[in-house]
């Protein structure tokens, strides 16, 4: 299902926002980069992965392709701000998607977020993991509200640019929680 290509692009943008993520948040970025490769498998890779089988559940050829400039910008802004802005690629789909398959390709990456939030969530408050555990799902926890949540911001080319012109239903359904995911956990 993934060609050569969109996997060397997938790992090269995962490991790169993953580096990014641990140069804005400690003074020692090779301890905590292990754990952005955890957090930033599930919220970036698996976003982007949402997007392109939606696509192909739908019937398009969908395949991720990187940004290289998007990639660098990240870690120099990470560097220089302390803040992680990142526009690695996209999921490019072969073909004029309608502007219903466009919705629902668009609303299916923040959909896999808040899904995998919620896991995260929830698997702190059933299971009441030590410290370390903790520590990591939280981080997944909140990476994915956040990342979900800012994609369905309405502006173009965000997702929620699309899910909104597909669906306001759609979108105020996934953007609430997602909201409340973010900001107030």
């Amino acid at each position: 299902m993934l060609t050569a290509r969109e996997i060397r692009d997938l790992l090269a943008s995962w490991i790169t926002i993953s580096a990014a993520f641990a140069i804005a948040t400690s003074n020692e970025p090779l301890s905590v980069f292990p754990l952005y490769l955890i957090v930033v498998g599930t919220a970036f890779v698996l976003h982007e992965l949402g997007h392109k089988f939606a696509a192909i559940h739908l019937g398009y050829y969908a395949e991720y392709r990187l940004w290289t400039a998007g990639l660098a910008l990240a870690v120099f802004l990470a560097a220089l701000t302390r803040y992680v802005f990142a526009a690695p690629g996209a999921v490019y789909v072969l073909g004029y998607p309608n502007r219903r398959d466009n919705g629902i390709i668009s609303f299916a990456g923040p959909l896999v977020n808040f899904i995998v939030a919620l896991l995260a969530l929830l698997a702190i408050v059933i299971f009441s993991p030590g410290y370390t555990l903790t520590t990591i799902l939280y981080a997944i926890f909140h990476v994915n509200a956040f990342i979900g949540f800012f994609n369905m911001l309405p502006f173009y080319p965000l997702d929620g640019s699309k899910v909104l012109v597909w669906s306001p239903t759609a979108y105020v359904s996934l953007t609430v929680p997602l909201a409340v995911l973010a900001f107030f956990f």
